[in-house]
């Protein structure tokens, strides 16, 4: 490869990798995934496009990386980029220095399911890299564009000023790299395990669904997305629950899989059992529909014009049956779908998917491995 940026992003259960070349046109890329159990595995692509299966089993994060990394060491990567959740009120990428590193553990109160990890994945590719400078790409940094009006909250002042307590939003890679060539007013849906909308002016954010914490927002996969703050005393006194249950059965247990009656948080399998009668299902995917369509709605206050929607993400790019079932709760934007179009499009495609009438549809798949790379490289590498 020529200039190439090594890019890592650790969730919880998964750490997604890519070394992408400076032209982007070279990719190696994977996934260790089910990561500390028995059924964990490295699954990719090598140079040249030959698919790459790795059996790991009860590897941790830190276990994987150490494979990852030396097999991934032989290309000499340039620079390594880092996505991280939740950069507190850092408000662009950064130079990873022990500052920063600090800053990032400090903002894992606001996001403790994945800063956790990014900072395992940032330790290890210090120790096998001291001297390759490293960058944290932030999904909230996108969104630092936002009026205050968008981002703070109706609390007392001292939480903000004194704790930080505001909206900060997430995806925002994600959001950044399907606008990125968008101008006037657009609305954004990402849509997968983790799912947020953004409205786009000129290609900065104004609002956007997540808030704090990537909790807020719209049904997903297993997250509730917005309920009533009063949820937690309630069940508190009436069931006995402490504030950690609440806020595991919030995070892991609702969203389509609650909704569902645990049956998924995959939508495709959600679709087919919807298909065959399932009652659960289907309500799962009407109230992703109705709450994701509500959500767009309430997001056009913040654009002087409204000129596309973008589906992006797993389901926003793959499901043309969502696609048409939440545009049909729309029906007072004056979107014209081309259900040809939007059946045909071949799957993790970008198209255009209206009917040339009214704001424009979009799918774009996303690229958030792509953007991470360009913004790593014109932070480290600009007098390579």
């Amino acid at each position: 490869m020529s200039t190439a940026i090594l890019v890592i992003n650790c969730g919880s259960s998964s750490i997604k990798y890519a070394l992408v070349s400076s032209g982007q046109e070279q990719r190696i890329h994977g996934l260790a995934e089910n990561l500390n159990s028995e059924h964990a595995r490295i699954k990719g692509i090598t140079v040249g496009g030959e698919p790459l299966e790795l059996s790991i089993p009860n590897a941790n994060h830190e276990q994987a990386l150490d494979i990852l990394l030396k097999r991934l060491g032989q290309y000499q990567p340039q620079a390594i980029g880092h996505r991280v959740v939740h950069g507190g009120t850092l408000t662009k990428a950064e130079r990873l220095t022990p500052e920063i590193v600090q800053r990032i553990k400090d903002a894992t109160p606001l996001a403790p399911l994945h800063n956790p990890a990014h900072l395992i994945g940032i330790e290890a590719t210090m120790r096998l890299f001291p001297n390759l400078p490293q960058v944290a790409v932030f999904d909230t940094a996108f969104h630092q564009t936002m009026p205050e009006h968008a981002y703070r909250y109706a609390v007392p002042k001292f939480l903000y000023t004194d704790h930080n307590v505001r909206r900060y939003g997430f995806h925002g890679t994600s959001h950044a790299y399907v606008s990125s060539h968008k101008k006037g007013g657009w609305l954004s849906a990402h849509l997968g395990n983790g799912s947020s909308t953004c409205a786009i002016y000129n290609g900065k954010s104004v609002d956007t669904s997540m808030g704090l914490t990537p909790h807020e927002g719209i049904v997903m996969g297993t997250r509730s997305g917005d309920v009533d703050p009063s949820l937690h005393s309630f069940l508190a006194y009436n069931l006995g629950w402490d504030i950690y249950k609440i806020d595991k059965m919030l995070t892991h247990q609702s969203g389509l899989y609650g909704l569902s009656n645990n049956l998924s948080n995959d939508m495709r399998t959600l679709i087919e059992a919807s298909q065959q009668g399932n009652d659960d299902a289907t309500l799962a995917i009407e109230v992703f529909c109705y709450r994701l369509a509500k959500s767009l709605s309430a997001l056009s206050c913040s654009l002087p014009t409204l000129d596309g929607l973008i589906f992006t993400g797993g389901i926003g790019e793959n499901s043309a049956y969502i696609r048409e079932k939440m545009l049909t709760y729309l029906h007072h934007f004056s979107f014209k779908l081309d259900q040809q179009k939007n059946n045909e499009l071949p799957r993790g495609t970008q198209g255009q998917i209206d009917a040339g009438q009214g704001p424009e549809i979009w799918v774009i798949p996303t690229d958030e491995e792509g953007r991470i790379a360009q913004e790593t490289h014109q932070i480290a590498l600009m007098d390579i």
